[in-house]
């Protein structure tokens, strides 16, 4: 055999031996999908606590007490209820002990408060039953839904959606959350809301068509609830039109008061 041959012989050894490496060697793993750019997490302080409570989902029932059902043209007897969304960032935290600016929103000329009391999930699931319900309430806040009400009356004589009316920027009002095992359920108690010092709405939480363990239950029969939904539970009758310069003051016993004013 020649040195040529011999030369040969291992330069295709080596190839080989290169070949069957790199067949073996594990694959680099593919970077993970990196996002285009951040998106902040909607959250809201939890009272006595560091930790603060980040929202999935903001589920809202109408015409939740007989006479706001009246005084919107319905039935105020138990027809079945009905559920709407706001997006997580028309969250608007007030401090206690503050005013906060709430900015009148665009397009609209009958701006809307409705005071309520609203729930906050530390669990969830699906069919959930009513006598298990307030199991998955890790606390209550005082809130408003906030509500662009010509657009919403206008989008439903035309039979549509009216989103517009109930989403958009700072349309979900609320103060900060209270542990229930701090604060005890609430199935009653005094709400209302004064406008520049003047009674607009007052009711009691017991006279609510679906308490606060009912609307989770019949939520979890059309949505997979979780921890991070929060639920505002309805407001009370003499809804009404609000203007800049107003200051809403929002009362429910049990909780700090709760006030913004309109610019």
């Amino acid at each position: 055999m020649t040195d040529l041959d011999r030369r040969t012989m291992l330069a295709t050894g080596a190839l080989a031996l290169a070949g069957a490496a790199a067949q073996s060697a594990p694959a680099h793993a593919e970077a993970a999908p990196k996002a285009m750019f951040p998106i902040a997490a909607v959250t809201i302080p939890i009272v006595g606590a560091s930790e603060v409570f980040q929202v999935r989902r903001i589920y809202c029932i109408g015409r939740n007490y007989a006479a706001h059902a009246i005084e919107r043209g319905s039935d105020p007897t138990r027809e079945p209820p009905f559920f709407f969304q706001k997006p997580t960032d028309a969250i608007q935290n007030v401090a206690i002990g503050t005013v906060a600016d709430h900015p009148y929103p665009s397009l609209t000329k009958n701006y809307h408060h409705e005071v309520e009391l609203v729930a906050a999930l530390k669990s969830g699931g699906t069919n959930i039953p009513a006598d298990k319900a307030l199991d998955h309430v890790y606390g209550y806040a005082l809130g408003l839904d906030m509500t662009r009400r010509d657009l919403q009356n206008g989008m439903a004589a035309e039979k549509k959606p009216w989103e517009i009316g109930k989403s958009f920027d700072h349309a979900a009002v609320l103060g900060p959350i209270h542990p229930a095992d701090k604060t005890g359920h609430f199935t009653q108690g005094a709400i209302s809301l004064a406008i520049n010092g003047t009674v607009r709405q007052s009711s009691d939480l017991k006279n609510m068509i679906w308490s606060v363990a009912e609307q989770i239950a019949k939520l979890s029969e059309a949505f997979e609830l979780k921890a991070g939904d929060i639920i505002y539970s309805g407001t009370p009758e003499n809804v009404g039109p609000v203007v800049k310069g107003d200051v809403l003051l929002c009362k429910l016993k049990g909780l700090p008061d709760m006030s913004i004013k309109i610019v």
